[in-house]
């Protein structure tokens, strides 16, 4: 195996590797509470990175074993992908650029407004039609009864760090003015006019604020957030995907080139 395929067959197996991170990103994505409700968003990830774990193998084996038509489909299909995952990385930033929360006095966590998130996300999240889809499944989800588990005091609650999903869902606004019993359980609401989801917040387990417009925004913060944390690795793994691209290309060009010179000198031979 000449020096240009071995220098392929490195590149293509870092490519290889570089999948990985994307499909363990996707993996991660996938297990969060709130995408067990939103299936459609669960998997593209993890689709992305086992397509290009498969042409860098594809690359791989062309490299090690010369074949050149298997190395220029492999040099095709990757543009193709880092093109993708270029496009997921600029779409993603635009959508979840727009930040909902809002900070509350005497409050660890924040509290989120459907108003400050981006149109797609709620035109395609807060629908009509995927919306009851998504309100049906929360309840079935462990997202509010862990934080009855987890909290049982009022200071201890009102200082804790949860969740955008828990902090729109699991509890009514802090404006309503309700009175702490549990995490999940809240009662006199001593200003019931300060928002409409005080009045749509209820105390059955399978209600809650499920209904309220706070828990839409809560699970559209749970996702920007989640997405933000996923970009950076993502980011970083496109980047070295390139870098291995551009090398590739050197390299398969240069086996061509060796390949046209061995022919002229057998030519002459």
């Amino acid at each position: 195996m000449g020096l240009s395929n071995n220098i392929t067959a490195i590149v293509n197996f870092l490519a290889l590797l570089c999948s990985i991170p994307i499909i363990g990103a996707g993996i991660w994505l996938a297990s969060k509470p709130d995408y067990e409700c939103i299936h459609f968003f669960r998997w593209p990830v993890v689709l992305l990175g086992v397509l290009i774990l498969l042409v860098s193998l594809a690359g791989f084996i062309g490299a090690y074993w010369n074949r050149q038509g298997l190395l220029a489909f492999y040099l095709f299909c990757m543009a193709l992908l880092i093109g993708l995952l270029l496009v997921l990385l600029v779409f993603t930033f635009v959508v979840t650029r727009p930040d909902g929360s809002y900070t509350v006095i005497g409050r660890g966590f924040k509290e989120y407004r459907l108003d400050g998130f981006s149109s797609w996300l709620k035109n395609h999240l807060t629908n009509s039609r995927n919306w009851p889809k998504i309100r049906t499944c929360l309840p079935e989800s462990d997202v509010c009864s862990k934080l009855n588990q987890r909290y049982f005091a009022a200071d201890q609650f009102f200082a804790a760090d949860i969740s955008p999903l828990q902090s729109g869902c699991c509890k009514p606004p802090t404006a309503c003015g309700y009175n702490f019993v549990n995490p999940t359980l809240w009662l006199n609401p001593g200003d019931p006019m300060a928002d409409p989801d005080c009045y749509i917040w209820s105390n059955d387990q399978t209600q809650l604020c499920y209904n309220c417009n706070s828990c839409k925004a809560g699970l559209l913060g749970n996702l920007r957030k989640e997405w933000r944390k996923a970009n950076v690795v993502l980011i970083v793994t496109v980047v070295i995907l390139i870098w291995v691209y551009v090398i590739g290309c050197s390299a398969f060009k240069n086996a061509q080139t060796e390949d046209l010179f061995r022919r002229y000198k057998l030519g002459w031979i």
